[in-house]
């Protein structure tokens, strides 16, 4: 029995931190012996939000080696560029057909993106970018789309482009189905309820022992609990969901310490600290490794793109079919 296919990706934004590991990465990894993975690096959903495209590359780059350096096996799941691969512009052309200016317009998650970066203008690409994401997923016929709850309204506009086309010119899309992250966010450091690095707020996957020690230091604990001997709240406090992710041995101990007073907040960061730093070492090992070998990261890129341009092919073949384009 053939094995079901998942398509995944990001922006490229750079260095990736904790939180793509935790709400992404660590999922991915896991998910490499049971499905046939392929892992999309978005360079062309930047553009729905910033127009500069001058460090899309060195970002897709750096990206590309935290997700090598994080366990994704490019042998398993093929990671390549979406710019590289042009059957995603084509097919977006045709599922742009699909679907009215109205149901965009009603997707929660394009409006929190519109109110969060505070856009008075919503460019024709941003509203539509959800089906450029149906695209890129229905290209690979992904059956499965690994997603935190806040990218559910995406896939659902992805089964609406499959069920759509479908209905229009026959079958070629099975709708993907969702399978949400077991531990899908991370707080920030300021106690913010996402890690975000355009926040200021995160621990990078390259961060060394002592970046990850200083960073803590700063981090937003619970303003009540000012010094030792205080009682402190652990269920509102950054630190404590650091403890309970990567040090999950000693929460209940953690925990008691906190309400009761005993363990202050600066042991408590330090103990977290060592234990952080004690799950990057191997992602900077393998980062180091990559880093110093930018040739086989180009490679592995390169490698990707030729798969993903011959299962895209394949599958615009039947498109242009359906379609008497052909």
């Amino acid at each position: 029995m053939a094995k079901k296919r998942i398509l995944s990706g990001m922006r490229p934004t750079g260095k990736l931190h904790l939180g793509h590991y935790v709400g992404a990465l660590e999922n991915w990894v896991k998910l490499q012996n049971e499905y046939d993975n392929f892992h999309l690096i978005a360079d062309y959903h930047v553009l729905t939000t910033n127009l500069n495209t001058d460090d899309i590359y060195q970002n897709s780059i750096e990206m590309a080696i935290d997700w090598l350096a994080s366990g994704i096996n490019p042998e398993k799941s093929p990671i390549f560029r979406q710019s590289q691969v042009k059957q995603h512009t084509e097919l977006n052309l045709i599922f742009s057909m699909l679907i009215t200016a109205s149901r965009l317009e009603r997707n929660p998650a394009v409006k929190d993106q519109v109110r969060d970066l505070k856009i008075e203008n919503i460019a024709f690409g941003h509203l539509g970018y959800p089906v450029l994401m149906a695209a890129d997923i229905l290209l690979y016929k992904g059956n499965v789309v690994p997603v935190g709850d806040d990218q559910i309204p995406h896939v659902e506009i992805a089964r609406e482009m499959a069920r759509k086309f479908n209905n229009q010119y026959g079958f070629v899309f099975d709708e993907p189905e969702t399978l949400l992250t077991k531990f899908s966010r991370l707080m920030g450091l300021d106690g913010d309820a996402k890690m975000s690095k355009s926040l200021g707020n995160s621990i990078l996957l390259s961060d060394e022992p002592e970046i990850v020690k200083s960073k803590l230091k700063k981090a937003v604990t619970d303003t009540q609990k000012v010094r030792k001997g205080d009682p402190g709240r652990p269920e509102i406090c950054s630190i404590f969901s650091y403890q309970q992710r990567f040090n999950e041995g000693e929460t209940v101990e953690i925990e008691a310490g906190c309400r009761s007073g005993a363990l202050g907040c600066f042991d408590c960061k330090m103990k977290c600290a060592s234990k952080i730093s004690s799950f990057l070492e191997p992602i900077l090992e393998k980062r180091n490794y990559y880093e110093n070998r930018l040739d086989e990261v180009k490679n592995v890129l390169n490698e990707g793109e030729k798969t993903a341009r011959a299962t895209a092919e394949s599958t615009m073949t039947e498109v242009r079919t359906k379609m008497k384009l052909g």
